[in-house]
């Protein structure tokens, strides 16, 4: 792809913006909405977990697909297609009769939800070739996040008053059709320099180990754990997992690409993502039901006290990127480790009468969390990789996200259960065990910041960017682990 100037990367940059808006804004619309869906449809609390898991499972598991099918056939034209999907999905969703429809329409917006963001960030990494300019555009595609997460809630927030829970799927709408009328004009087709061939076999064994997971968590608070319906998922979810990595590690053109995971760095990345957005996933999932079941709130008062972990993402986000591209990612990655880690130790005193002011203050730590967080992370999973990998590299990052999101909805609705339908002393102290996972996440974070920014963490990232630096030459692909 020829270079472009100044102006027209700051234009694509903006183009990808928009796609991290609607796919992110969604998440965080959804979350205030749902005490009305829940109302308007009868919706049960695992049903409840569905509308929102329904979403990021498809997300995590055709976001590798989406990548590379992108690298091969041309990232413009998946970002289109992706755009179109994802707002025909809105309405869809808008339009939804009932529950089983909706959680159905949602799943359907993922799918072109898929074709977004990680397709986004590969053409941004081919857009922005100088390093320390690619992380600052990672870091303000990264505060984008923070900014859906802002205006989700107030806006979703006042959409549901005014209009009901419909109207927050509909105004995807307008911004779908700007963002394809934009990047169908400004955005320059690129592609890999070689194509990878498709993996269908290793698609489904992806969505069956997600799958199989995902669905033995939300369903065992019903059917409890030692049930034969929740074994046998687990026991598919394991050895479906096995036969993944085995069957990966003999093809040339695996889909789930291991030998990125020969970097340290690169693997620390992964793991730091799915940490952090299982950790946000469940704090999103408890706090829209607390502040609005068991503090009585309306959706846009609700919104507007989720206002502070949105605009600290804003705020932190691109200057974190600046930081990292000047100075490397640990101490932003060890600042979100305490504070997710500290943010859930203080949250553990929460009750159904705790003054706001200090419900907003814990919703600072988070914010902190999440804002220094995304840069590090999405700059560390790119940085080091030959551009041939950006679009595998892009969508692993990605799909660690949403496999967090998914699992943190998944095992915060376990954890609270039918709490919320109690009183709301019942519903705080069952999410004690949100707050301990919180903690842990945080410490979890810092021990992996510390490991993977190292010397020798370093050394591995290079060691594993040369695996594949005659696939930027156009030569054949490295050869597969386990053959001579």
């Amino acid at each position: 792809m020829t270079e472009l100037g100044p102006h027209r990367r700051s234009l694509v940059l903006a183009i990808c913006c928009a796609s991290m808006i609607v796919v992110v804004m969604d998440i965080s619309i959804v979350n205030v909405a749902l005490p009305n869906i829940h109302d308007d449809l009868d919706a049960s609390v695992s049903s409840l977990q569905w509308t929102v898991d329904a979403y990021t499972l498809v997300l995590a598991s055709f976001l590798l697909l989406a990548g590379s099918t992108a690298d091969r056939v041309g990232r413009r034209r998946i970002f289109l297609i992706g755009l179109a999907v994802f707002g025909i999905g809105s309405l869809l969703c808008g339009l939804a009769p009932s529950i089983g429809w909706l959680i159905g329409a949602r799943a359907v917006q993922a799918v072109g939800g898929t074709m977004l963001n990680p397709v986004a960030m590969a053409i941004i990494a081919t857009t922005f070739p100088d390093p320390k300019e690619r992380a600052k555009a990672i870091g303000v595609f990264g505060s984008m996040s923070g900014l859906s997460l802002a205006l989700g809630p107030i806006l979703g927030g006042g959409l549901v008053d005014a209009f009901g829970w419909r109207s927050v799927f509909w105004i995807n709408a307008p911004i779908v059709a700007v963002a394809i009328a934009m990047a169908a004009r400004y955005v320059p087709e690129s592609r890999a320099p070689r194509a990878r061939r498709p993996d269908p076999v290793g698609q489904l064994l992806v969505i069956v180990v997600l799958g199989s997971l995902v669905h033995a968590i939300i369903e065992s608070h019903t059917l409890g754990w030692g049930s034969g319906t929740i074994v046998a998922l687990l026991a598919v979810a394991v050895l479906a997992a096995v036969t993944t990595i085995a069957y990966e590690l003999r093809r040339s053109d695996p889909l789930l690409e291991l030998r990125l995971f020969r970097s340290v760095p690169f693997s620390s990345a992964i793991l730091m993502a799915f940490a952090a957005l299982c950790a946000f996933g469940a704090f999103l999932f408890v706090t829209t039901l607390y502040l609005q079941e068991v503090r009585g709130m309306p959706a846009l008062k609700a919104g507007l006290c989720l206002l502070p972990v949105g605009l600290l993402i804003v705020v932190l986000s691109p200057r974190t990127g600046k930081y990292v591209g000047a100075h490397g990612p640990r101490l932003p990655l060890v600042v979100s480790g305490v504070a997710l880690a500290t943010g859930g130790a203080v949250s553990l005193v929460v009750r159904p009468a705790t003054p706001l002011a200090g419900v907003l203050a814990i919703y600072l730590l988070i914010g902190i969390f999440q804002g220094t967080a995304n840069p590090p992370i999405t700059n560390t999973a790119v940085s080091g990789m030959p551009r041939s990998m950006a679009g595998v590299a892009t969508s692993l990052a990605s799909a660690g996200r949403q496999t967090g999101t998914t699992l943190g909805v998944a095992i915060a609705g376990t954890i609270v259960g039918t709490s919320v339908a109690h009183s709301g002393s019942a519903y705080t102290d069952a999410e004690h065990g949100v707050w301990w996972l919180l903690v842990g996440l945080g410490l979890a974070i810092l021990a992996l910041a510390l490991i993977s920014t190292g010397n020798w963490a370093k050394a591995t990232a290079v060691r594993a960017a040369s695996l594949f630096e005659e696939v930027d030459k156009g030569a054949k692909a490295p050869q597969p682990v386990g053959r001579p």
